[in-house]
């Protein structure tokens, strides 16, 4: 099926780009309550998933005997903007288990964050694996292996015990069938697996709900959201959406964007999960798109650099990032969030 225009970029009177795409709105128990699009076709959520994959961290008890703090759980969950405090806390996670930088098996980028890169650049340094937006994520995977008794050296190959776990819990999650056939390798070098939207944003609903889940597993999630709502500029970085927004919402959206486009998140208030991906990968509609989710909730929150007017560089309005109809539509009379 084509997928329906979520997302619209005008320039004067005309409509200059259309950004089609999918959303599923989804209750814990896999109640589809919004379906936008074809939410049943497996789409690789990319870093949308950082939080599932930091379950085992915690469920394995690592992060209890690494004494690991809210700050280092929400890096592992993160894609950071590689400031110098990502940067520190993934060398901390490191250290409390008894590594360095030079295990991390993410590559080496530059890092995200404007005055972050300039700084480098003025030192004369070259990124490293710690300014890799994954850094805390592997890091977390590191101290799971280290705590199993399990090779650190290939942490990060799919046939690997840490890898396996977490494939084990997206299926529990998500409802999905996770295996090789839909798995693919991540920017980051570990595996990633097509999973519908559908069962993406049962995930995320039953991450902050608890509903379905064992006490162990309803525990671990508790600690990862409430870590991340602490800690919420561990999570992406200054001026960035998640960090936005649940700076802005503690406890009252848990959020996580991923590359090509994809977007999840959930409402604790009224138990709904979402998650939505942009055919063409625009990583200004996918943000676009859950701006307007954030907004139709919370009329309050502002995202006025995602939706609405821009200007060129001259600082003249030339045009306006706005919801398209279809998504307009499928927003009016859902509640996302408790009265």
């Amino acid at each position: 099926m084509s997928n329906p225009v979520l997302i619209e970029l005008t320039r004067g009177r005309q409509v200059e780009c259309r950004h089609a795409g999918a959303l599923a709105v989804v209750r814990p128990n896999g109640e589809v309550v919004l379906a936008l699009g074809d939410v049943s076709q497996p789409v690789f959520p990319r870093s949308a998933i950082k939080s599932l994959q930091a379950l085992s961290l915690i469920e394995t008890g690592a992060a209890d005997r690494f004494g690991l703090s809210d700050a280092e759980i929400a890096l592992a969950c993160a894609s950071h903007t590689g400031t110098a405090r990502h940067e520190a806390t993934a060398c901390g996670i490191l250290g409390k288990a008894g590594l360095t930088h030079v295990a991390l098996c993410c590559g080496a980028h530059e890092p995200g964050d404007p005055a972050s890169l300039r700084e480098m650049i003025r030192r004369g340094e070259a990124p490293t694996a710690l300014t890799n937006n994954c850094s805390g994520k592997h890091s977390g995977m590191l101290c799971t292996a280290v705590h199993m008794n399990e090779p650190t050296g290939t942490y990060w190959q799919p046939e690997h015990p840490v890898q396996q776990r977490i494939a084990r819990n997206l299926a529990d999650m998500t409802g999905a069938d996770v295996n090789d056939d839909v798995r693919g390798t991540d920017g980051c070098s570990v595996p990633n697996w097509a999973i519908p939207l559908t069962g993406l944003a049962r995930a995320f609903a039953r991450m902050v709900t608890g509903e379905g889940l064992s006490p162990e597993r309803r525990e671990a999630a508790n600690r990862i959201t409430q870590a991340c709502w602490a800690a919420p500029e561990m999570v992406s970085g200054p001026g960035r959406l998640d960090t936005r927004a649940m700076t802005a919402l503690p406890g009252r959206v848990f959020t996580k964007t991923g590359a090509e486009g994809v977007y999840c998140g959930a409402f604790p208030a009224s138990g709904l999960g979402f998650a939505l991906k942009i055919d063409d990968g625009a990583r200004r509609a996918s943000h676009a798109a859950a701006a307007a989710l954030l907004r139709h909730a919370f009329p309050d929150f502002a995202a006025p650099d995602l939706l609405g007017p821009f200007q060129n560089w001259r600082g003249i309005e030339v045009g306006e990032t706005r919801v398209a109809a279809d998504l307009l539509r499928a927003l009016d009379g859902l509640k996302l969030a408790a009265a």
